[in-house]
């Protein structure tokens, strides 16, 4: 009776996966930066995501967090708890605040210190769109940056 009962909740189980649909990844780009008020040891910055729902149904979101990796190393975060909802096929501006602290500044110099150049820095960006138990959209984009300044190619 026990291995019926087990068999008949699998069976459940794997048959209710297949009633959540598919989704396709989201688009992200960083659209703008703006400065916030900060404290003594740290900087902060509104950081506008574009966010692209390249599917058939619309996403509802209720949080949003960021993390910012350059050249390897963690240099931002940020947390927002705006909730919202991107329509099918649609697209949206999505403001996350972002902290950067002086010990990380610090970190990310003397790393670069070792770096010969400041063109092509990799950077990761990783978040995510808080929508619930099953509704949660994850996203990375990831891509190179070239700093101000690296026309030269050295320090």
């Amino acid at each position: 009776m026990r291995r019926l009962i087990a068999l008949s909740l699998l069976l459940l189980s794997l048959s209710a996966c297949a009633l959540f649909p598919s989704r396709d990844p989201l688009n992200i780009n960083v659209v703008g930066i703006e400065p916030l008020p900060s404290q003594e040891l740290e900087v902060r910055f509104a950081v506008k995501l574009r966010v692209q729902n390249p599917n058939e149904t619309a996403i509802d979101y209720n949080g949003v967090a960021l993390n910012l990796e350059v050249n390897g190393r963690q240099l931002a975060s940020g947390v927002s708890d705006q909730s919202g909802s991107i329509p099918r096929f649609s697209e949206a501006v999505v403001v996350v605040p972002v902290s950067i602290s002086a010990f990380t500044v610090l970190r990310q110099t003397l790393g670069l210190s070792q770096t010969q150049t400041l063109d092509n820095l990799p950077y990761v960006l990783r978040g995510k769109l808080a929508g619930g138990a099953f509704g949660t959209m994850r996203f990375v984009d990831r891509g190179k940056l070239s700093l101000p300044g690296s026309t030269s190619g050295t320090w």
